[in-house]
């Protein structure tokens, strides 16, 4: 065998034995929230032609949708998310605790406590509100038939539960008994619980179950606008909770499928001044004030507590309220 031979020979053995390159992926998977559907078609376009743009490489960004709490568990089983859009914080921290498939300093990996908007309940009553429903105590009045999804399987309803907790708190001074005694009275009231905000949106708009739909303000000022024959009207409380929409790059997806750069470009494209003006548009409220101000964003005054001032931080959250024997258990249980 001559040198060039055993030259090609060596080459082609470690050709063999050298681990092959991952190819660039041609997609992500965007894992979110139910609600959500048309933010996102508006803005993935918009990204890929950034992208592709700037790299050369063509992508396309594909979504999944549903309740959010769902949506995680889905990844903890196998979802090849790339990164998740969720609208609560537990639902992204329970992907580094029982999988670790996002690092434990997910919320500083992008401004905001990674949340690029953020929303609030409200409610969206039916044309001309004829149960004159402007607060969270007239919610649970007889008569009163309230529509929003399962706390355990939604966030959009868990920040309803935690609001009107929140709400009952401050009523009662602090006597957690009489708040749960509120919740279980406006659990009550709840006619069916759909699995995520979607589902309660065709529960009251297009099945016309209930007198009232409470869902985040983006959610119930699009209804508004798209069933605007119906003259369906949005009611903000005085008083409501904040509701962050947290981001994440699912790290063990994206070192797998080599797509950490296009993921994390991704998130950061969220936070750019054309995102946020097609975020606007949508009704979400958004952090860049200067563009907020540019799109003629406007929203009523509301009081926004947020689950650390009301709640001590979503630890405490988990622990008192939502896992298995918590409040949300007893008061749906009726203990």
């Amino acid at each position: 065998m001559n040198w060039k031979t055993l030259s090609l020979a060596i080459g082609l053995g470690l050709t063999a034995i050298m681990p092959a390159h991952a190819a660039e992926p041609t997609s992500i998977l965007n894992v979110s929230y139910d609600v959500s559907r048309e933010l996102f078609v508006d803005l993935n376009p918009v990204f890929s032609k950034e992208w592709q743009a700037k790299t050369g490489q063509a992508i396309n960004v594909e979504q999944s949708h549903g309740g959010s709490s769902k949506q995680a568990r889905a990844i903890l089983e196998g979802l090849q998310a790339d990164v998740v859009t969720f609208n609560q914080v537990t639902d992204v921290q329970v992907l580094h605790d029982k999988g670790d498939l996002v690092a434990a300093d997910w919320q500083k990996k992008f401004p905001d406590n990674a949340s690029p908007f953020y929303s609030l309940p409200v409610f969206l009553v039916r044309k001309g509100n004829p149960k004159n429903i402007h607060d969270w105590s007239d919610l649970v009045k007889p008569g009163v038939q309230v529509v929003f999804p399962n706390p355990k399987t939604s966030g959009n309803g868990r920040y309803t539960y935690l609001a009107a907790t929140a709400y009952a708190l401050n009523k009662f001074g602090g006597d957690q008994a009489k708040a749960n005694q509120f919740a279980k009275a406006l659990l009550a009231n709840v006619p069916v619980f759909d699995t995520g905000g979607r589902a309660a949106t065709t529960t009251f708009a297009n099945r016309e179950i209930g007198d009232v739909l409470i869902t985040f303000e983006a959610e119930a000022y699009g209804v508004a606008q798209e069933y605007a024959k119906d003259g369906y009207e949005v009611v903000t409380p005085p008083v409501s909770l904040l509701a962050e929409f947290p981001v994440a790059v699912v790290d063990k997806v994206v070192d797998q499928r080599g797509s950490r750069a296009v993921a994390t470009a991704y998130l950061n494209f969220l936070y750019s001044p054309e995102a946020q003006a097609i975020i606007a548009k949508h009704f979400y409220r958004i952090n860049d004030k200067a563009v907020a101000a540019k799109a003629g964003q406007t929203f009523p005054s509301v009081k926004l507590i947020t689950v650390n001032d009301v709640f001590g931080g979503w630890d405490k959250v988990n622990k008192d309220y939502l896992k298995s024997g918590g409040y949300l258990d007893q008061v749906f249980t009726g203990q």
